[in-house]
This record gives structure tokens, sequence and C-alpha cells, in this order.
């Protein structure tokens, strides 16, 4: 798997990225460890996880796994800070928790989420500058900031005393949701940041599995996450999930594939973050580092998700 640079920084990372939301839920620790060493394998370093996913148990279970199947010194650990953890106190227990339950002594990328009006900025900052110095953290991402928070963020750091290495912003980025191109992404872009782009299959739509049925074992058909997934479930996404599958279907490759090939390549990604619950629909997701979709293609998704041409 091919690496890429993370904005202006010196932080290389595979141009796919290995997300664990699922972890501690619907994935357990075996299947994890299968997920984990089968991306290692493919050439994959980065994993990105939270400690708001099943309130801290998909961290765990990554320090778990970075004990017994794959050394951590392979691995970018990509992790947030709490929603609205931006006082110094709150970040830095944040910051400790993150630490303690990952069994690392640094995270490799922390990412800032969310957007506190009631916190100055200034001391977020600094607190994060503090925790780069400390050795505790190396990097600094965003995360779920619109675009004048990102601007403000990236041009207020500017104003430390030393440089704070602002490196990505994370957010929800596919066929079915382009909305980050309007703001989000030329404002990453002119900062120099790059995007970790989550939810790049449009929350499992644009594999196909739900153009005919809902199948028992899927997300929809879990109560918990039905909204999740009906969210996205429109006329004009059922539309960009046919072309999806016709493209699929002509280059004798999965949906998926097509779908992530299709956003790891848009200009500004750093990674599609991958949110594969089984073994099996991570080794799919990994197919599309084997294609590089026609410019014909790539031009006929580009025209079937542009919001612009919905009607």
């Amino acid at each position: 798997m091919r690496q890429r640079q993370l904005g202006n920084t010196g932080l290389h990372v595979s141009r796919l990225a290995l997300g664990t939301m699922n972890w501690g839920y619907s994935t357990h620790t075996d299947q994890a460890a299968a997920q984990l060493a089968t991306f290692h394998e493919a050439g994959g370093t980065l994993l990105e996880t939270s400690p708001t996913y099943q309130q801290g148990r998909s961290e765990a279970i990554l320090g778990e796994l970075l004990e017994t199947t794959v050394p951590r010194e392979r691995l970018t650990i990509a992790t947030q800070t709490e929603l609205r953890a931006t006082s110094r106190t709150n970040l830095l227990d944040c910051l400790h928790g993150s630490l303690r339950r990952l069994r690392v002594e640094h995270i490799d990328l922390w990412q800032l989420r969310g957007w506190n009006p009631n916190i100055p900025l200034q001391e977020t900052l600094e607190t994060l500058q503090h925790a780069v110095n400390s050795g505790k953290v190396r990097y600094i991402g965003l995360s779920e900031q619109h675009s004048w928070q990102l601007a403000t963020t990236a041009t207020l750091r500017r104003t430390l005393p030393t440089h704070l290495p602002l490196a990505s912003t994370q957010t929800e980025y596919s066929l079915l949701r382009r909305t980050p191109e309007n703001r989000l992404l030329p404002a990453a872009e002119h900062h120099q940041l790059s995007a970790l782009a989550q939810a790049p299959l449009g929350r499992g739509i644009l594999t196909g599995k739900y153009l005919d049925e809902t199948p028992p074992d899927s997300r929809r058909a879990d109560p918990n996450l039905t909204a999740y997934i009906d969210h996205h479930d429109t006329t004009r996404a059922a539309r960009i999930t046919h072309a999806v599958t016709t493209a699929a279907d002509g280059l004798g490759t999965s949906p998926a594939a097509v779908a992530l090939a299709w956003i790891r390549d848009r200009p500004t990604v750093g990674a599609p973050v991958l949110g594969a619950r089984t073994h099996e629909q991570l080794k799919t997701c990994l197919g599309c580092e084997e294609i590089t979709l026609p410019p014909a293609i790539q031009a006929a998704l580009d025209d079937v998700s542009d919001p612009h041409n919905d009607h």
C-alpha cells in the first residue's frame, strides 16, 4: 500500500486508514485482531480510533492488540479528544485516558474534535502545544469542524511561540456526501492540511447491499443504527449506487472498491477511513488498492454524484 504525506508535515501514513468505531460493539476482539493483522500485511499503517467509540472500549481493544498482534512502532495511531473537551484540564485528562487505554507512550495524531465557543481557542491551542512539547503527542489534527473553524484554528496557531504541527482534518466525505468540497476542503488545501474521509462508503449504502433488501446481519438491521443508515438512503443515493455497481461489474471488482478508489484519489484526501465490521468486509475494501479508476469512469461518477445535477 502506498504512503502519503499528511499536510505540510513530516508525517507519512498509508493511503487507507483502518477505523475502529465498531470495535467493542459489532466487532469483537478476535475479529479486530484479524482485521489488524490483514491491514498490516497489506501495508496499512494508519489506525483511527476515539475515546467516544464504545465509551473507550475501541481504544482499549487496540491497546491489547498492540501487545499481541502488530508491534506499536509499525503503526500510526490517530485518536480524538472528547467532544467539547477543549479546556486545559479536560484536554489533558482526555489525553492521559487515551494513553492509558492504548497502552502507549505517545499518540501520533491527536485530533481536536468539535468546537467549544465557551473556551478561549488560545487556551486550547496552548494545551495542544504543551502535549506536543511533552512528547505525548507527535502531530495535531482537527475533526468535525466547519471551514471557518478550521481556518480560525489554522491561523491562530501561528501566534504560538513554537510551531504547532497541524496535519489534517477529519470529516464525512463520500460519493453520497460531497458537501466538504464546497468550503471545508478548499480551506484545508489553503492551510496545507490533508483530509481523512470518514464514512467513505456512505455508511454502507455504496456497497449496493441495500438496493433490494436489508441483510439481517447489516447495520441497518440493527435498531440502534437504522437511523444512521437511513439518513443517506435517498433516490439520489440509489442512482449513485447503481452507477458504482455498474462500474464495478465492468472492472471486475466490488462496488466498495470502486467507491473507495474514487474517494482515495480525490484532491486533498490523505486517506479514507475504512469502517469494516468484519474481516471479510475489510478484505473487500482493500481490493481498492488493486485498481485505479479509468478517467471515463471517474468522470461518470463525478457527474452522477454532483449535487448540482440533482433534481
